[in-house]
Order: C-alpha cells, then sequence, then structure tokens
C-alpha cells in the first residue's frame, strides 16, 4: 500500500530523467540476472522499490519506508530461498510498470504493482508451505 501511493504520488510529477532512472534500475537488474549475480539482482530489486517511494517527493514518506521492515523482508528474503528464480518475470513486471509510468496511465502502473506484490505474496506462502514440508 505504501509504494502504491507514494507511485501516485510520483506520477504527478515525474521528469523524464527519474524515468531514466528506473530503467537504468532495470538493467542493471537485467545484467545481474544475466551474469549470475543473484545478491546484485536482489540489491536491484530493492533499489528498484526504494527508488519508486523516494521519486513521490515526499521526505515522511520515504523515511517511513526506510525505517518500516518492507527493505529488511527484501534484503533478508530476496536471496535466500534457492527456489525463487522468477527474476524473468520480476524483470518484466518492474518495465512494464515504468513504460505505464511513461505513458501517464496511472492507474495501471499501480495495478500493475499490486499484481507484482500479490505474486510475491503468493511465492512467500508457497515457498512457507515448502520448508515447512521439508522439516
Amino acid at each position: 500500500v505504501l509504494e502504491v501511493g507514494a507511485l501516485e504520488l510520483a506520477a504527478e510529477h515525474i521528469t523524464t530523467d527519474q524515468l531514466a532512472e528506473l530503467d537504468e534500475i532495470c538493467e542493471d537488474f537485467t545484467r545481474m540476472v544475466r551474469n549470475g549475480y543473484n545478491s546484485g539482482a536482489n540489491e536491484a530489486d530493492m533499489k528498484f522499490h526504494r527508488t519508486l517511494v523516494q521519486l513521490s517527493g515526499n521526505e515522511k514518506l520515504f523515511h517511513f519506508y526506510q525505517m518500516s521492515q518492507i527493505p529488511l523482508f527484501h534484503k533478508r528474503y530476496g536471496g535466500s530461498m534457492p527456489h525463487l528464480t522468477d527474476y524473468d518475470l520480476t524483470d518484466k513486471e518492474h518495465r512494464a510498470i515504468v513504460e505505464a509510468m511513461k505513458k501517464g496511465k496511472t492507474r495501471e502502473a499501480k495495478q500493475l504493482l499490486r499484481d507484482h506484490f500479490k505474486r510475491g505474496e503468493q511465492i512467500m506462502l508457497e515457498s512457507k508451505r515448502i520448508l515447512s514440508e521439508a522439516s
């Protein structure tokens, strides 16, 4: 919810340079995955989400995001489970969000972000199930 609201705020004033920054983060993610640097890909994933919040221009919102457990969750679980191999789909989702923002389709970008989170939630629930069955 926090990032969706931040995206909406960012969309009100986002510049071409800021969109290019998001594109570059997507490129970093792609390069890391292509070269097998999964921890680097996870860092780029975290940077993508952090930058979305930062681009809202709301310092309090960004501070709250930094202080929340969200970045810690990304860091803790992003590279800790070997069966999480959804890098290609994550890349496509991030790029689709940026493309929607470029076209001024804020509602679409927000829905894409919600879908991205929903998929992540489903992966985590499935991971929990797999880990509990293995114990």
